[in-house]
C-alpha cells in the first residue's frame, strides 16, 4: 500500500465533509511544447503541422511554470486540481522512457498537496503518443498497451494521488474522431469503428482500474462520459461497467440494456422531436440491446447494428472488482443533443452568421437545475457510490481580441452560482455527491483554437510568453466569485448561493 498525505483543507459546511471543489486542466491544453521542433509529439501533430488546427504553441506554459496556476487555485480557495499525465511526453519515442519528465509530474504532485489541494489525475486526456497512430484506439490491442503504460506510471504517482481518471470522456474521443471528424483520425459517419473505439477505451478503463488498485488498494477511480440525453451515447458507458455490481447475469445483459434505456427515457424525456428521433436512431445503431421480432425498432435496429468487439464485458465480470469505478462521475455541459445541431446561417455570439450545422462552444446553453436532477439520477441508476461532476464549464469567445458576450447573456459569475447552487441542492436532497470541478482554471489550448475562452482566468497571448490575467475573458471577476462561494460553502453561508437583483455583472 502505498503512502498518501493527507487532504487539503475539506469543506464542512454546505457540502459533505471531504468534498473535492476545484478545477479541472489537461496537459496538452496547458502544458505547452508539444508537436514543435524537438518537441514530444502526440496523435494531433499530423493536425497541427497541415493546418487543420491551430498551432498548441506554448499554450498555458504550465510544465515550465506550474507554481502560478497553483498558486491561483490555491488562494481562490480550491481543495482539488484536475490534470493529466501525458503519455507523449513520458514516452516520445517507442521505447524511450524520459525518467526525468515522470520525476517532473511527481513534483507537480507533491507541489498541489503542499497548497492543499489533491491532485485527481487523468491518465488519457484524448492524446497518446503519435508513433501508436491517430487509429490507435481501433486496434484490438490498446487497452493491453495502456495498462502496461498505467502500470509503469502509477507507482511513481501514487505517494501523491490518490484520485484518478484513467479515461477521458471516452464517449466524445469516439465522438469527435470518428463520427464528427473533429479530432485526429478526422473520420465521419464511422458508427462501427466509433463503437469498437468506445469498446477498448472502456476495456482500457476497467485494466487501469485494475492496475491502480494493485499499486494503491485506497485509490478512487472515476470514468467521466459527457453527459447526454442519448443513452447509448452515455449512460449505457457507465451502465456496462457497473452492471455485474447489479447483479446483471451477463447472459441478459441486453435486456437488462433495453430496461435501463427505457428508464433513461422515463427519467429524462425527450425535449423535442429532434431528440427523440436522435434517441431512436442511436438505439437502433447501438450494439447492445435486444433486437426483437417485429416493429419498426426491430426493422432499424437489423439494418443499423454492425457486429462490434464486447471484450469490455468480459473485461468487467472476469474482474476482480466487481464494480470497476469507485465513483460515478460525469462531465456537464449541456446533455440535449438535439441542441448541438443548428440550421446554417444561424446567428451566434456576437451577432456572427455560422454555417455551419453545429453549435460553436460559446452557444452551447445552460442549464443549472438540469445539473441537480442529473446528479439525482445517477445516484438512483448507481446506489452506494460517490456522485462527481468531474467537469462543469461554459465557454465564451475572443476572436482577433475582441471579446464576444454570450447570446444568452450569461456571464461566469452567474454560471457558477448558479451551478455550485445546483449541487447544493442535490447534497440537501441526500445525494452523496463528491466532487465538483470547474473548467477550467485558466483559458487554454481548446482542441484546436484558442478561441474558446472557459477559464476562470484569462490568458494574454500576445506577447513572447502567455501571461495571466486577474479577470476572466469577458472582464468579469470570476475567480474572484469562485472565492467568495467557496468560502460560504464551507462556512454554510445559503444567502450567498442566492440571485441578487439583476444577476452579477
Amino acid at each position: 500500500m502505498s503512502k498518501t498525505a493527507p487532504p487539503g483543507p475539506q469543506p464542512t459546511g454546505l457540502l459533505p465533509t471531504g468534498f473535492l471543489l476545484g478545477v479541472a486542466t489537461s496537459g496538452y491544453q496547458i502544458e505547452g511544447g508539444f508537436n514543435g521542433p524537438g518537441e514530444p509529439a502526440n496523435n494531433w501533430v499530423r493536425f497541427e503541422l497541415a493546418g487543420k488546427v491551430a498551432p498548441s504553441g506554448a499554450a498555458c506554459d504550465f510544465w515550465r511554470r506550474p507554481e502560478e496556476a497553483l498558486e491561483r487555485a490555491a488562494a481562490i480557495g480550491c481543495n482539488a486540481f484536475r490534470l493529466s499525465v501525458e503519455w507523449a511526453r513520458l514516452e516520445p519515442e517507442e521505447g524511450i522512457f524520459d525518467e526525468a519528465a515522470l520525476g517532473r509530474y511527481a513534483e507537480i504532485l507533491a507541489a498541489c498537496r503542499r497548497r492543499g489541494l489533491e491532485p485527481i489525475v487523468t491518465l488519457h486526456h484524448f492524446t497518446h503518443p503519435w508513433y501508436l497512430g491517430e487509429e490507435f484506439w481501433l486496434t484490438p490491442g490498446s487497452p493491453d498497451r495502456f495498462a502496461a503504460h498505467v502500470d509503469r506510471v502509477v507507482p511513481a504517482l501514487a505517494d501523491h494521488c490518490r484520485h484518478w481518471v484513467p479515461v477521458n470522456e471516452p464517449n466524445v474521443l469516439a465522438l469527435m474522431g470518428w463520427v464528427q471528424g473533429t479530432y485526429p483520425p478526422g473520420r465521419t459517419a464511422a458508427f462501427a469503428d466509433a463503437w469498437a473505439v468506445v469498446d477498448n477505451l472502456l476495456t482500457a478503463h476497467v485494466l487501469a482500474h485494475e492496475v491502480i488498485h494493485d499499486h494503491q488498494s485506497e485509490a478512487v477511480v472515476t470514468c467521466n462520459p459527457d453527459a447526454s440525453t442519448l443513452y447509448d451515447q452515455d449512460r449505457l458507458l457507465t451502465d456496462l461497467l457497473v452492471a455485474r455490481s447489479l447483479g446483471v447475469d451477463r447472459h441478459k445483459l441486453d435486456r437488462w440494456v433495453d430496461e435501463r434505456r427505457a428508464l433513461h427515457t422515463f427519467a429524462a424525456p425527450p425535449p423535442d422531436l429532434l431528440d427523440h428521433g436522435l434517441r431512436l436512431l442511436y438505439a437502433a445503431a447501438s450494439p447492445y440491446g435486444e433486437v426483437g421480432t417485429a416493429g419498426l425498432a426491430t426493422a432499424l435496429r437489423r439494418r443499423l447494428r454492425r457486429p462490434c468487439p464486447r471484450r469490455v464485458v468480459d473485461a468487467v465480470y472476469a474482474g476482480r472488482h466487481e464494480r470497476p469505478l469507485d465513483a460515478v462521475g460525469f462531465d456537464w455541459y449541456d446533455p440535449v443533443a438535439s441542441h448541438g445541431m443548428r440550421l446554417p446561417g444561424h446567428r451566434s455570439a456576437g451577432g456572427e452568421r455560422r454555417w455551419s450545422a453545429s453549435r460553436a462552444l460559446w452557444d452551447v446553453e445552460t442549464d443549472p437545475d438540469g445539473l441537480e436532477h442529473w446528479c439525482a439520477e445517477m445516484h438512483a441508476f448507481v446506489p452506494g457510490a460517490p456522485v462527481w461532476v468531474v467537469e462543469n464549464g461554459m465557454a465564451t469567445r475572443v476572436q482577433g481580441g475582441r471579446a464576444d458576450g454570450r447570446s444568452d447573456g450569461v456571464t461566469r459569475p452567474e454560471y457558477l452560482r448558479r451551478h455550485l447552487a445546483a449541487v447544493v441542492r442535490a447534497a440537501d436532497a441526500g445525494v452523496p455527491v463528491g466532487a465538483y470541478l470547474h473548467w477550467s482554471l485558466v483559458d487554454n489550448y481548446e482542441w484546436g483554437s484558442y478561441e474558446p475562452r472557459l477559464g476562470l482566468f484569462g490568458m494574454d497571448r500576445r506577447g513572447r510568453e502567455p501571461r495571466w490575467l486577474d479577470l476572466d475573458a469577458a472582464g468579469d471577476d470570476s475567480a474572484g466569485e469562485f472565492r467568495r462561494l467557496a468560502t460560504a460553502l464551507r462556512g454554510g453561508d445559503r444567502a450567498a448561493l442566492d440571485e441578487p437583483p439583476g444577476g452579477l455583472r
